[in-house]
């Protein structure tokens, strides 16, 4: 994707974390933990910025959850959110907790007055607000005026709470347009940014367990992306939220909008392969995953396409009859037998300075 057809929306900070503003798409992810169980969620916090997320969700269902907010927010230094639903005073005392932003759904707050008394109480701490609407609890007067959940329906919902937001002077703003429906959810967030500069939290909510899930929020994360629409982003998985946070790296990784870790090319196998490539690559993923210099690597085991790949990555492999060429920048640098394969790529791989320049510009492979 070229950058440089992204829509440049207001800027909205979360702590240290501009959102919009042409700024990096930014990665979410949320706690599992029950929110009263400090250690837990202390735990799993550190765990996720040990990932590099950038962003942590935390629901606040009640009080004895907000109470710990305040703990919470005391031992961690990433950016936390509250999210919030049905009870308004749960938000108010999230604030007053020190939460860097509140997340609320309009559709089950419960009124105007409370979505005012909330703003008014993130105004004087500073900090956004998300305007979170699901097709899943859209208002019941939408509903009765589209009949079923629908893009305008969604975008309607997150204009009217714009409109109250701009009432009560207030604009750190973002939107999330979220729904398992992947279409709908494309849909919704086309026709919000073709209206709003307000900056766009993405996902497809409830995308399901971890094949299913991914494969969806790929597809709807990925095509608005792909668009130049979006700020933010968080890949809902039934799995481990440190797995959400790296799919959503992969996702901005496969539209060059971020240059972080490394990227395997592989090759999916037939029957010219005459070395077991899929263990290999196997290997090679589990062995690269917390590595984070920007560099491509191909393992490739045809004879066909295997060295034209292996030639464009940063560094490659390409096999044929039990043994390996090894490429570095389009170069031959070594021929070696299957069995050191693995281990002679990452002594390259480790040796590779950041300041080399990647074989591949960015640009169209």
């Amino acid at each position: 994707m070229n950058k440089s057809l992204r829509k440049i929306t207001r800027i909205v900070n979360v702590a240290n974390v501009p959102i919009g503003g042409g700024f990096p798409v930014s990665v979410q992810s949320m706690i599992t933990a029950k929110t009263d169980d400090v250690p837990a969620v202390i735990r799993e916090i550190e765990r996720l910025a040990a990932a590099d997320c950038q962003i942590v969700r935390v629901t606040v269902p009640d009080e004895k959850a907000a109470k710990a907010f305040a703990d919470i927010k005391k031992s961690v230094s990433i950016p936390l959110v509250a999210d919030i639903h049905f009870d308004y005073r749960l938000a108010l005392m999230a604030i007053d907790a020190g939460a860097d932003k509140i997340r609320i759904n309009p559709g089950n707050i419960g009124g105007n007055d409370r979505v005012r008394q909330v703003l008014k109480a993130a105004k004087a701490a500073k900090i956004p607000v998300r305007i979170g609407v699901n097709s899943g609890s859209l208002e019941k007067s939408l509903l009765k005026k589209y009949g079923h959940p629908t893009p305008e329906a969604m975008v309607e919902s997150a204009e009217k709470h714009i409109r109250l937001c701009r009432e009560n002077d207030f604009e750190d703003v973002i939107v999330a347009l979220k729904s398992s429906n992947v279409r709908l959810m494309i849909e919704a967030n086309r026709q919000f940014s073709g209206k709003y500069d307000f900056p766009l939290h993405l996902g497809v909510t409830e995308a399901g367990p971890p094949w299913q899930g991914t494969i969806k929020s790929a597809i709807g994360i990925g095509t608005l992306l792909s668009e130049g629409i979006g700020d933010t982003l968080r890949v809902s998985l039934t799995d481990d939220p440190v797995q959400e946070v790296r799919t959503g790296f992969e996702i901005l990784k496969s539209l060059d909008l971020i240059k972080k870790g490394v990227t395997i090319i592989s090759c999916p196998s037939c029957g010219r392969t005459e070395v077991n490539l899929f263990d290999i690559v196997k290997e090679v993923e589990a062995r690269i995953k917390n590595i984070q210099k920007p560099l491509t690597i191909a393992v490739m085991g045809c004879v066909v396409n295997g060295p034209g790949e292996a030639r464009e990555a940063d560094l490659g492999i390409a096999g044929g009859k039990n043994v390996f060429l090894l490429f570095k920048k389009g170069e031959i640098i070594d021929k070696i037998p299957e069995s050191r394969a693995v281990d002679r790529l990452l002594e390259e791989i480790e040796k590779f300075s950041e300041n080399e320049p990647p074989n591949n510009s960015g640009g169209y492979r």
